[in-house]
């Protein structure tokens, strides 16, 4: 067994706990609260068509867009309130996914008790039966089967979405597919998509046991798919139960892009080196990683002035980077206690790039040669730069117009442009495919795009943590960018790759 692949069955059985657990609770909930309100809405016709109209409405939120939005909600419920409101993880995710997997249960919770033989609730009715009794004894036996396939559906949805609850810092087998598409590691995305159908399939098909067995009344059949399901819940639940004694473990933050593994793994392997417990909250978004820090729910991670200056203090002037970095230094701390401990010393940047030979052509070298061209041309972003002010800076100093524009996950960004599906793209200065696939990175004659030091922000309940502050000490000003760029390339490379943690090992030796 090759070394990606043993790392990511490795990984397996921790993150098949933590989705099933997810996922078994957001469908137990969903089913416990959808079955009343299904019931209520075959009672009353007042109900059923708004109850309907909102539980679908739900569904056609994005999953993506569902679980993040319970971050913000519960750190401002936490904030009004005064309570300590776990806002990273397990709660955000499970409210969100339980919210999914409401519809298929009221849906078939309705039909299967309006869609009875009137006959049947005649009879019930003519020997005297009440609507409790009516209900127990006749609707619900009867629209079992019914019940159960909205169960199933929910259930399959539900195990599916919940791959993207990674984003908001609760493992699940999204931690294989999202690493495995920044990195290319097309190993881990197989063996996490795998993981998740087996576990799907394996959810519906015990589900169908019951189905059948209720539909046939056998009991075997019903208790066995219980028991399974029991017994798969319960070996989620151990690695929860083995986790509540590391409350004074270390959360290390990275967002979804190699570059933010490496730096997690060269933190974690300083930290562990002077003695402390760790763990990590991988694949975050840009806000939730800020927020999550501020909030005391992960630790430490690193973090880009050009990113903090524009998304956390919503400024818009373009300071030089020592000026900015000395702002940002007093204004988190004096605002959220945030600490930034320096600059690790080198920038991940935004900047416009494009193939060599395609640049000397046309003869661009700078955003104004660019901007010149652009109507003839076509550009790959990324998925943020478009919608970033960094994009608008971009257009209003230099009025740039393209022919198209597109948004990738940067993987595939470069690709487009390396196969000349994009003429340029937004790419990052630290990135070490820059030099690899022969790019040529255009000047910013009127600085339009700002500093991107990268930096390193410690939580307020580390900022006075003296052990804490002298083992991450030495990182600062110690990474110039071409070893950065270097270690990038050992994991973004299509051939011979490296691990994010391998790479963060030869940046330690190497620094």
């Amino acid at each position: 067994m090759n070394a990606p692949l043993t790392e990511a069955v490795g990984e397996l059985p921790a993150l098949i706990a933590a989705h099933l657990l997810l996922s078994g609770c957001a469908v137990a909930i969903g089913t416990a609260i959808g079955l009343p309100l299904a019931i209520w809405a075959a009672a009353s016709r007042r109900v059923r068509i708004p109850l309907l109209a909102l539980a679908g409405l739900v569904q056609t939120i994005p999953a993506l867009a569902l679980l993040a939005l319970f971050y913000p909600l519960l750190l401002a419920t936490g904030r009004l309130t005064g309570t300590a409101i776990p806002a990273l993880g397990f709660l955000p995710a499970l409210i969100a996914l339980s919210l999914y997997a409401l519809l298929p249960v009221v849906r078939n919770g309705l039909a299967a008790i309006i869609g009875l033989d009137p006959n049947v609730i005649e009879a019930a009715d003519g020997i005297g039966m009440t609507r409790w009794q009516r209900l127990r004894l006749i609707e619900l036996p009867l629209g079992a089967p019914i019940i159960l396939a909205g169960i199933r559906t929910a259930s399959v949805w539900t195990i599916g979405a919940a791959t993207l609850a990674t984003t908001v810092g609760q493992a699940s087998l999204g931690n294989l597919i999202f690493s495995g598409l920044q990195t290319e590691n097309w190993i881990r995305v197989l063996v996490g998509c795998t993981a998740s159908a087996v576990l799907a399939l394996t959810a519906d098909g015990l589900l169908a046991l019951i189905e059948h067995g209720v539909a046939r009344r056998s009991r075997w059949r019903t208790w066995l798919g219980i028991g399974l399901l029991g017994a798969g819940m319960a070996l989620a639940l151990l690695p929860l139960a083995a986790g509540q004694s590391s409350r004074g473990t270390i959360m290390i933050g990275a967002k979804n892009f190699s570059e933010q593994y490496i730096l997690a793994s060269v933190i974690e392997t300083k930290l562990r080196a002077a003695g402390f417990a760790t763990t990590r909250r991988d694949d975050l978004g840009s806000a939730v990683a800020y927020r999550a820090l501020a909030a005391g729910d992960i630790d430490v991670y690193v973090d880009y002035s050009g990113t903090l200056w524009a998304n956390v203090l919503g400024r818009t002037d373009i300071p030089p980077a020592a000026t900015m970095r000395r702002a940002l230094t007093t204004e988190l701390r004096r605002r959220d206690g945030v600490e930034l401990l320096g600059g690790l010393g080198f920038e991940n940047a935004y900047v416009l790039a494009m193939r060599k030979d395609k640049a000397a052509t046309l003869g661009i070298r700078s955003l104004d040669d660019l901007a010149a061209a652009a109507p003839r041309l076509h550009m790959a972003s990324d998925i943020e730069f478009l919608s970033r002010p960094e994009w608008r800076s971009v257009v209003a100093s230099y009025g740039i117009r393209f022919a198209g524009q597109k948004s990738y996950n940067p993987t595939f960004m470069y690709r487009a442009v390396a196969d000349g599906s994009a003429d340029v793209i937004s790419a990052f200065s630290s990135d070490g495919r820059i030099p690899a696939l022969g790019l040529t990175i255009l000047s910013d004659p009127r600085g339009a795009l700002p500093s991107y030091e990268a930096v390193l922000l410690l939580s307020p309940k580390r900022a006075h943590d003296r052990a804490f502050i002298a083992t991450l000490r030495p990182l600062i000003g110690a990474i110039p960018i071409d070893r950065m760029q270097k270690a990038n390339l050992m994991v973004d490379r299509d051939t011979d790759k490296s691990t994010p943690a391998e790479a963060a090992r030869w940046l330690v030796r190497r620094k």
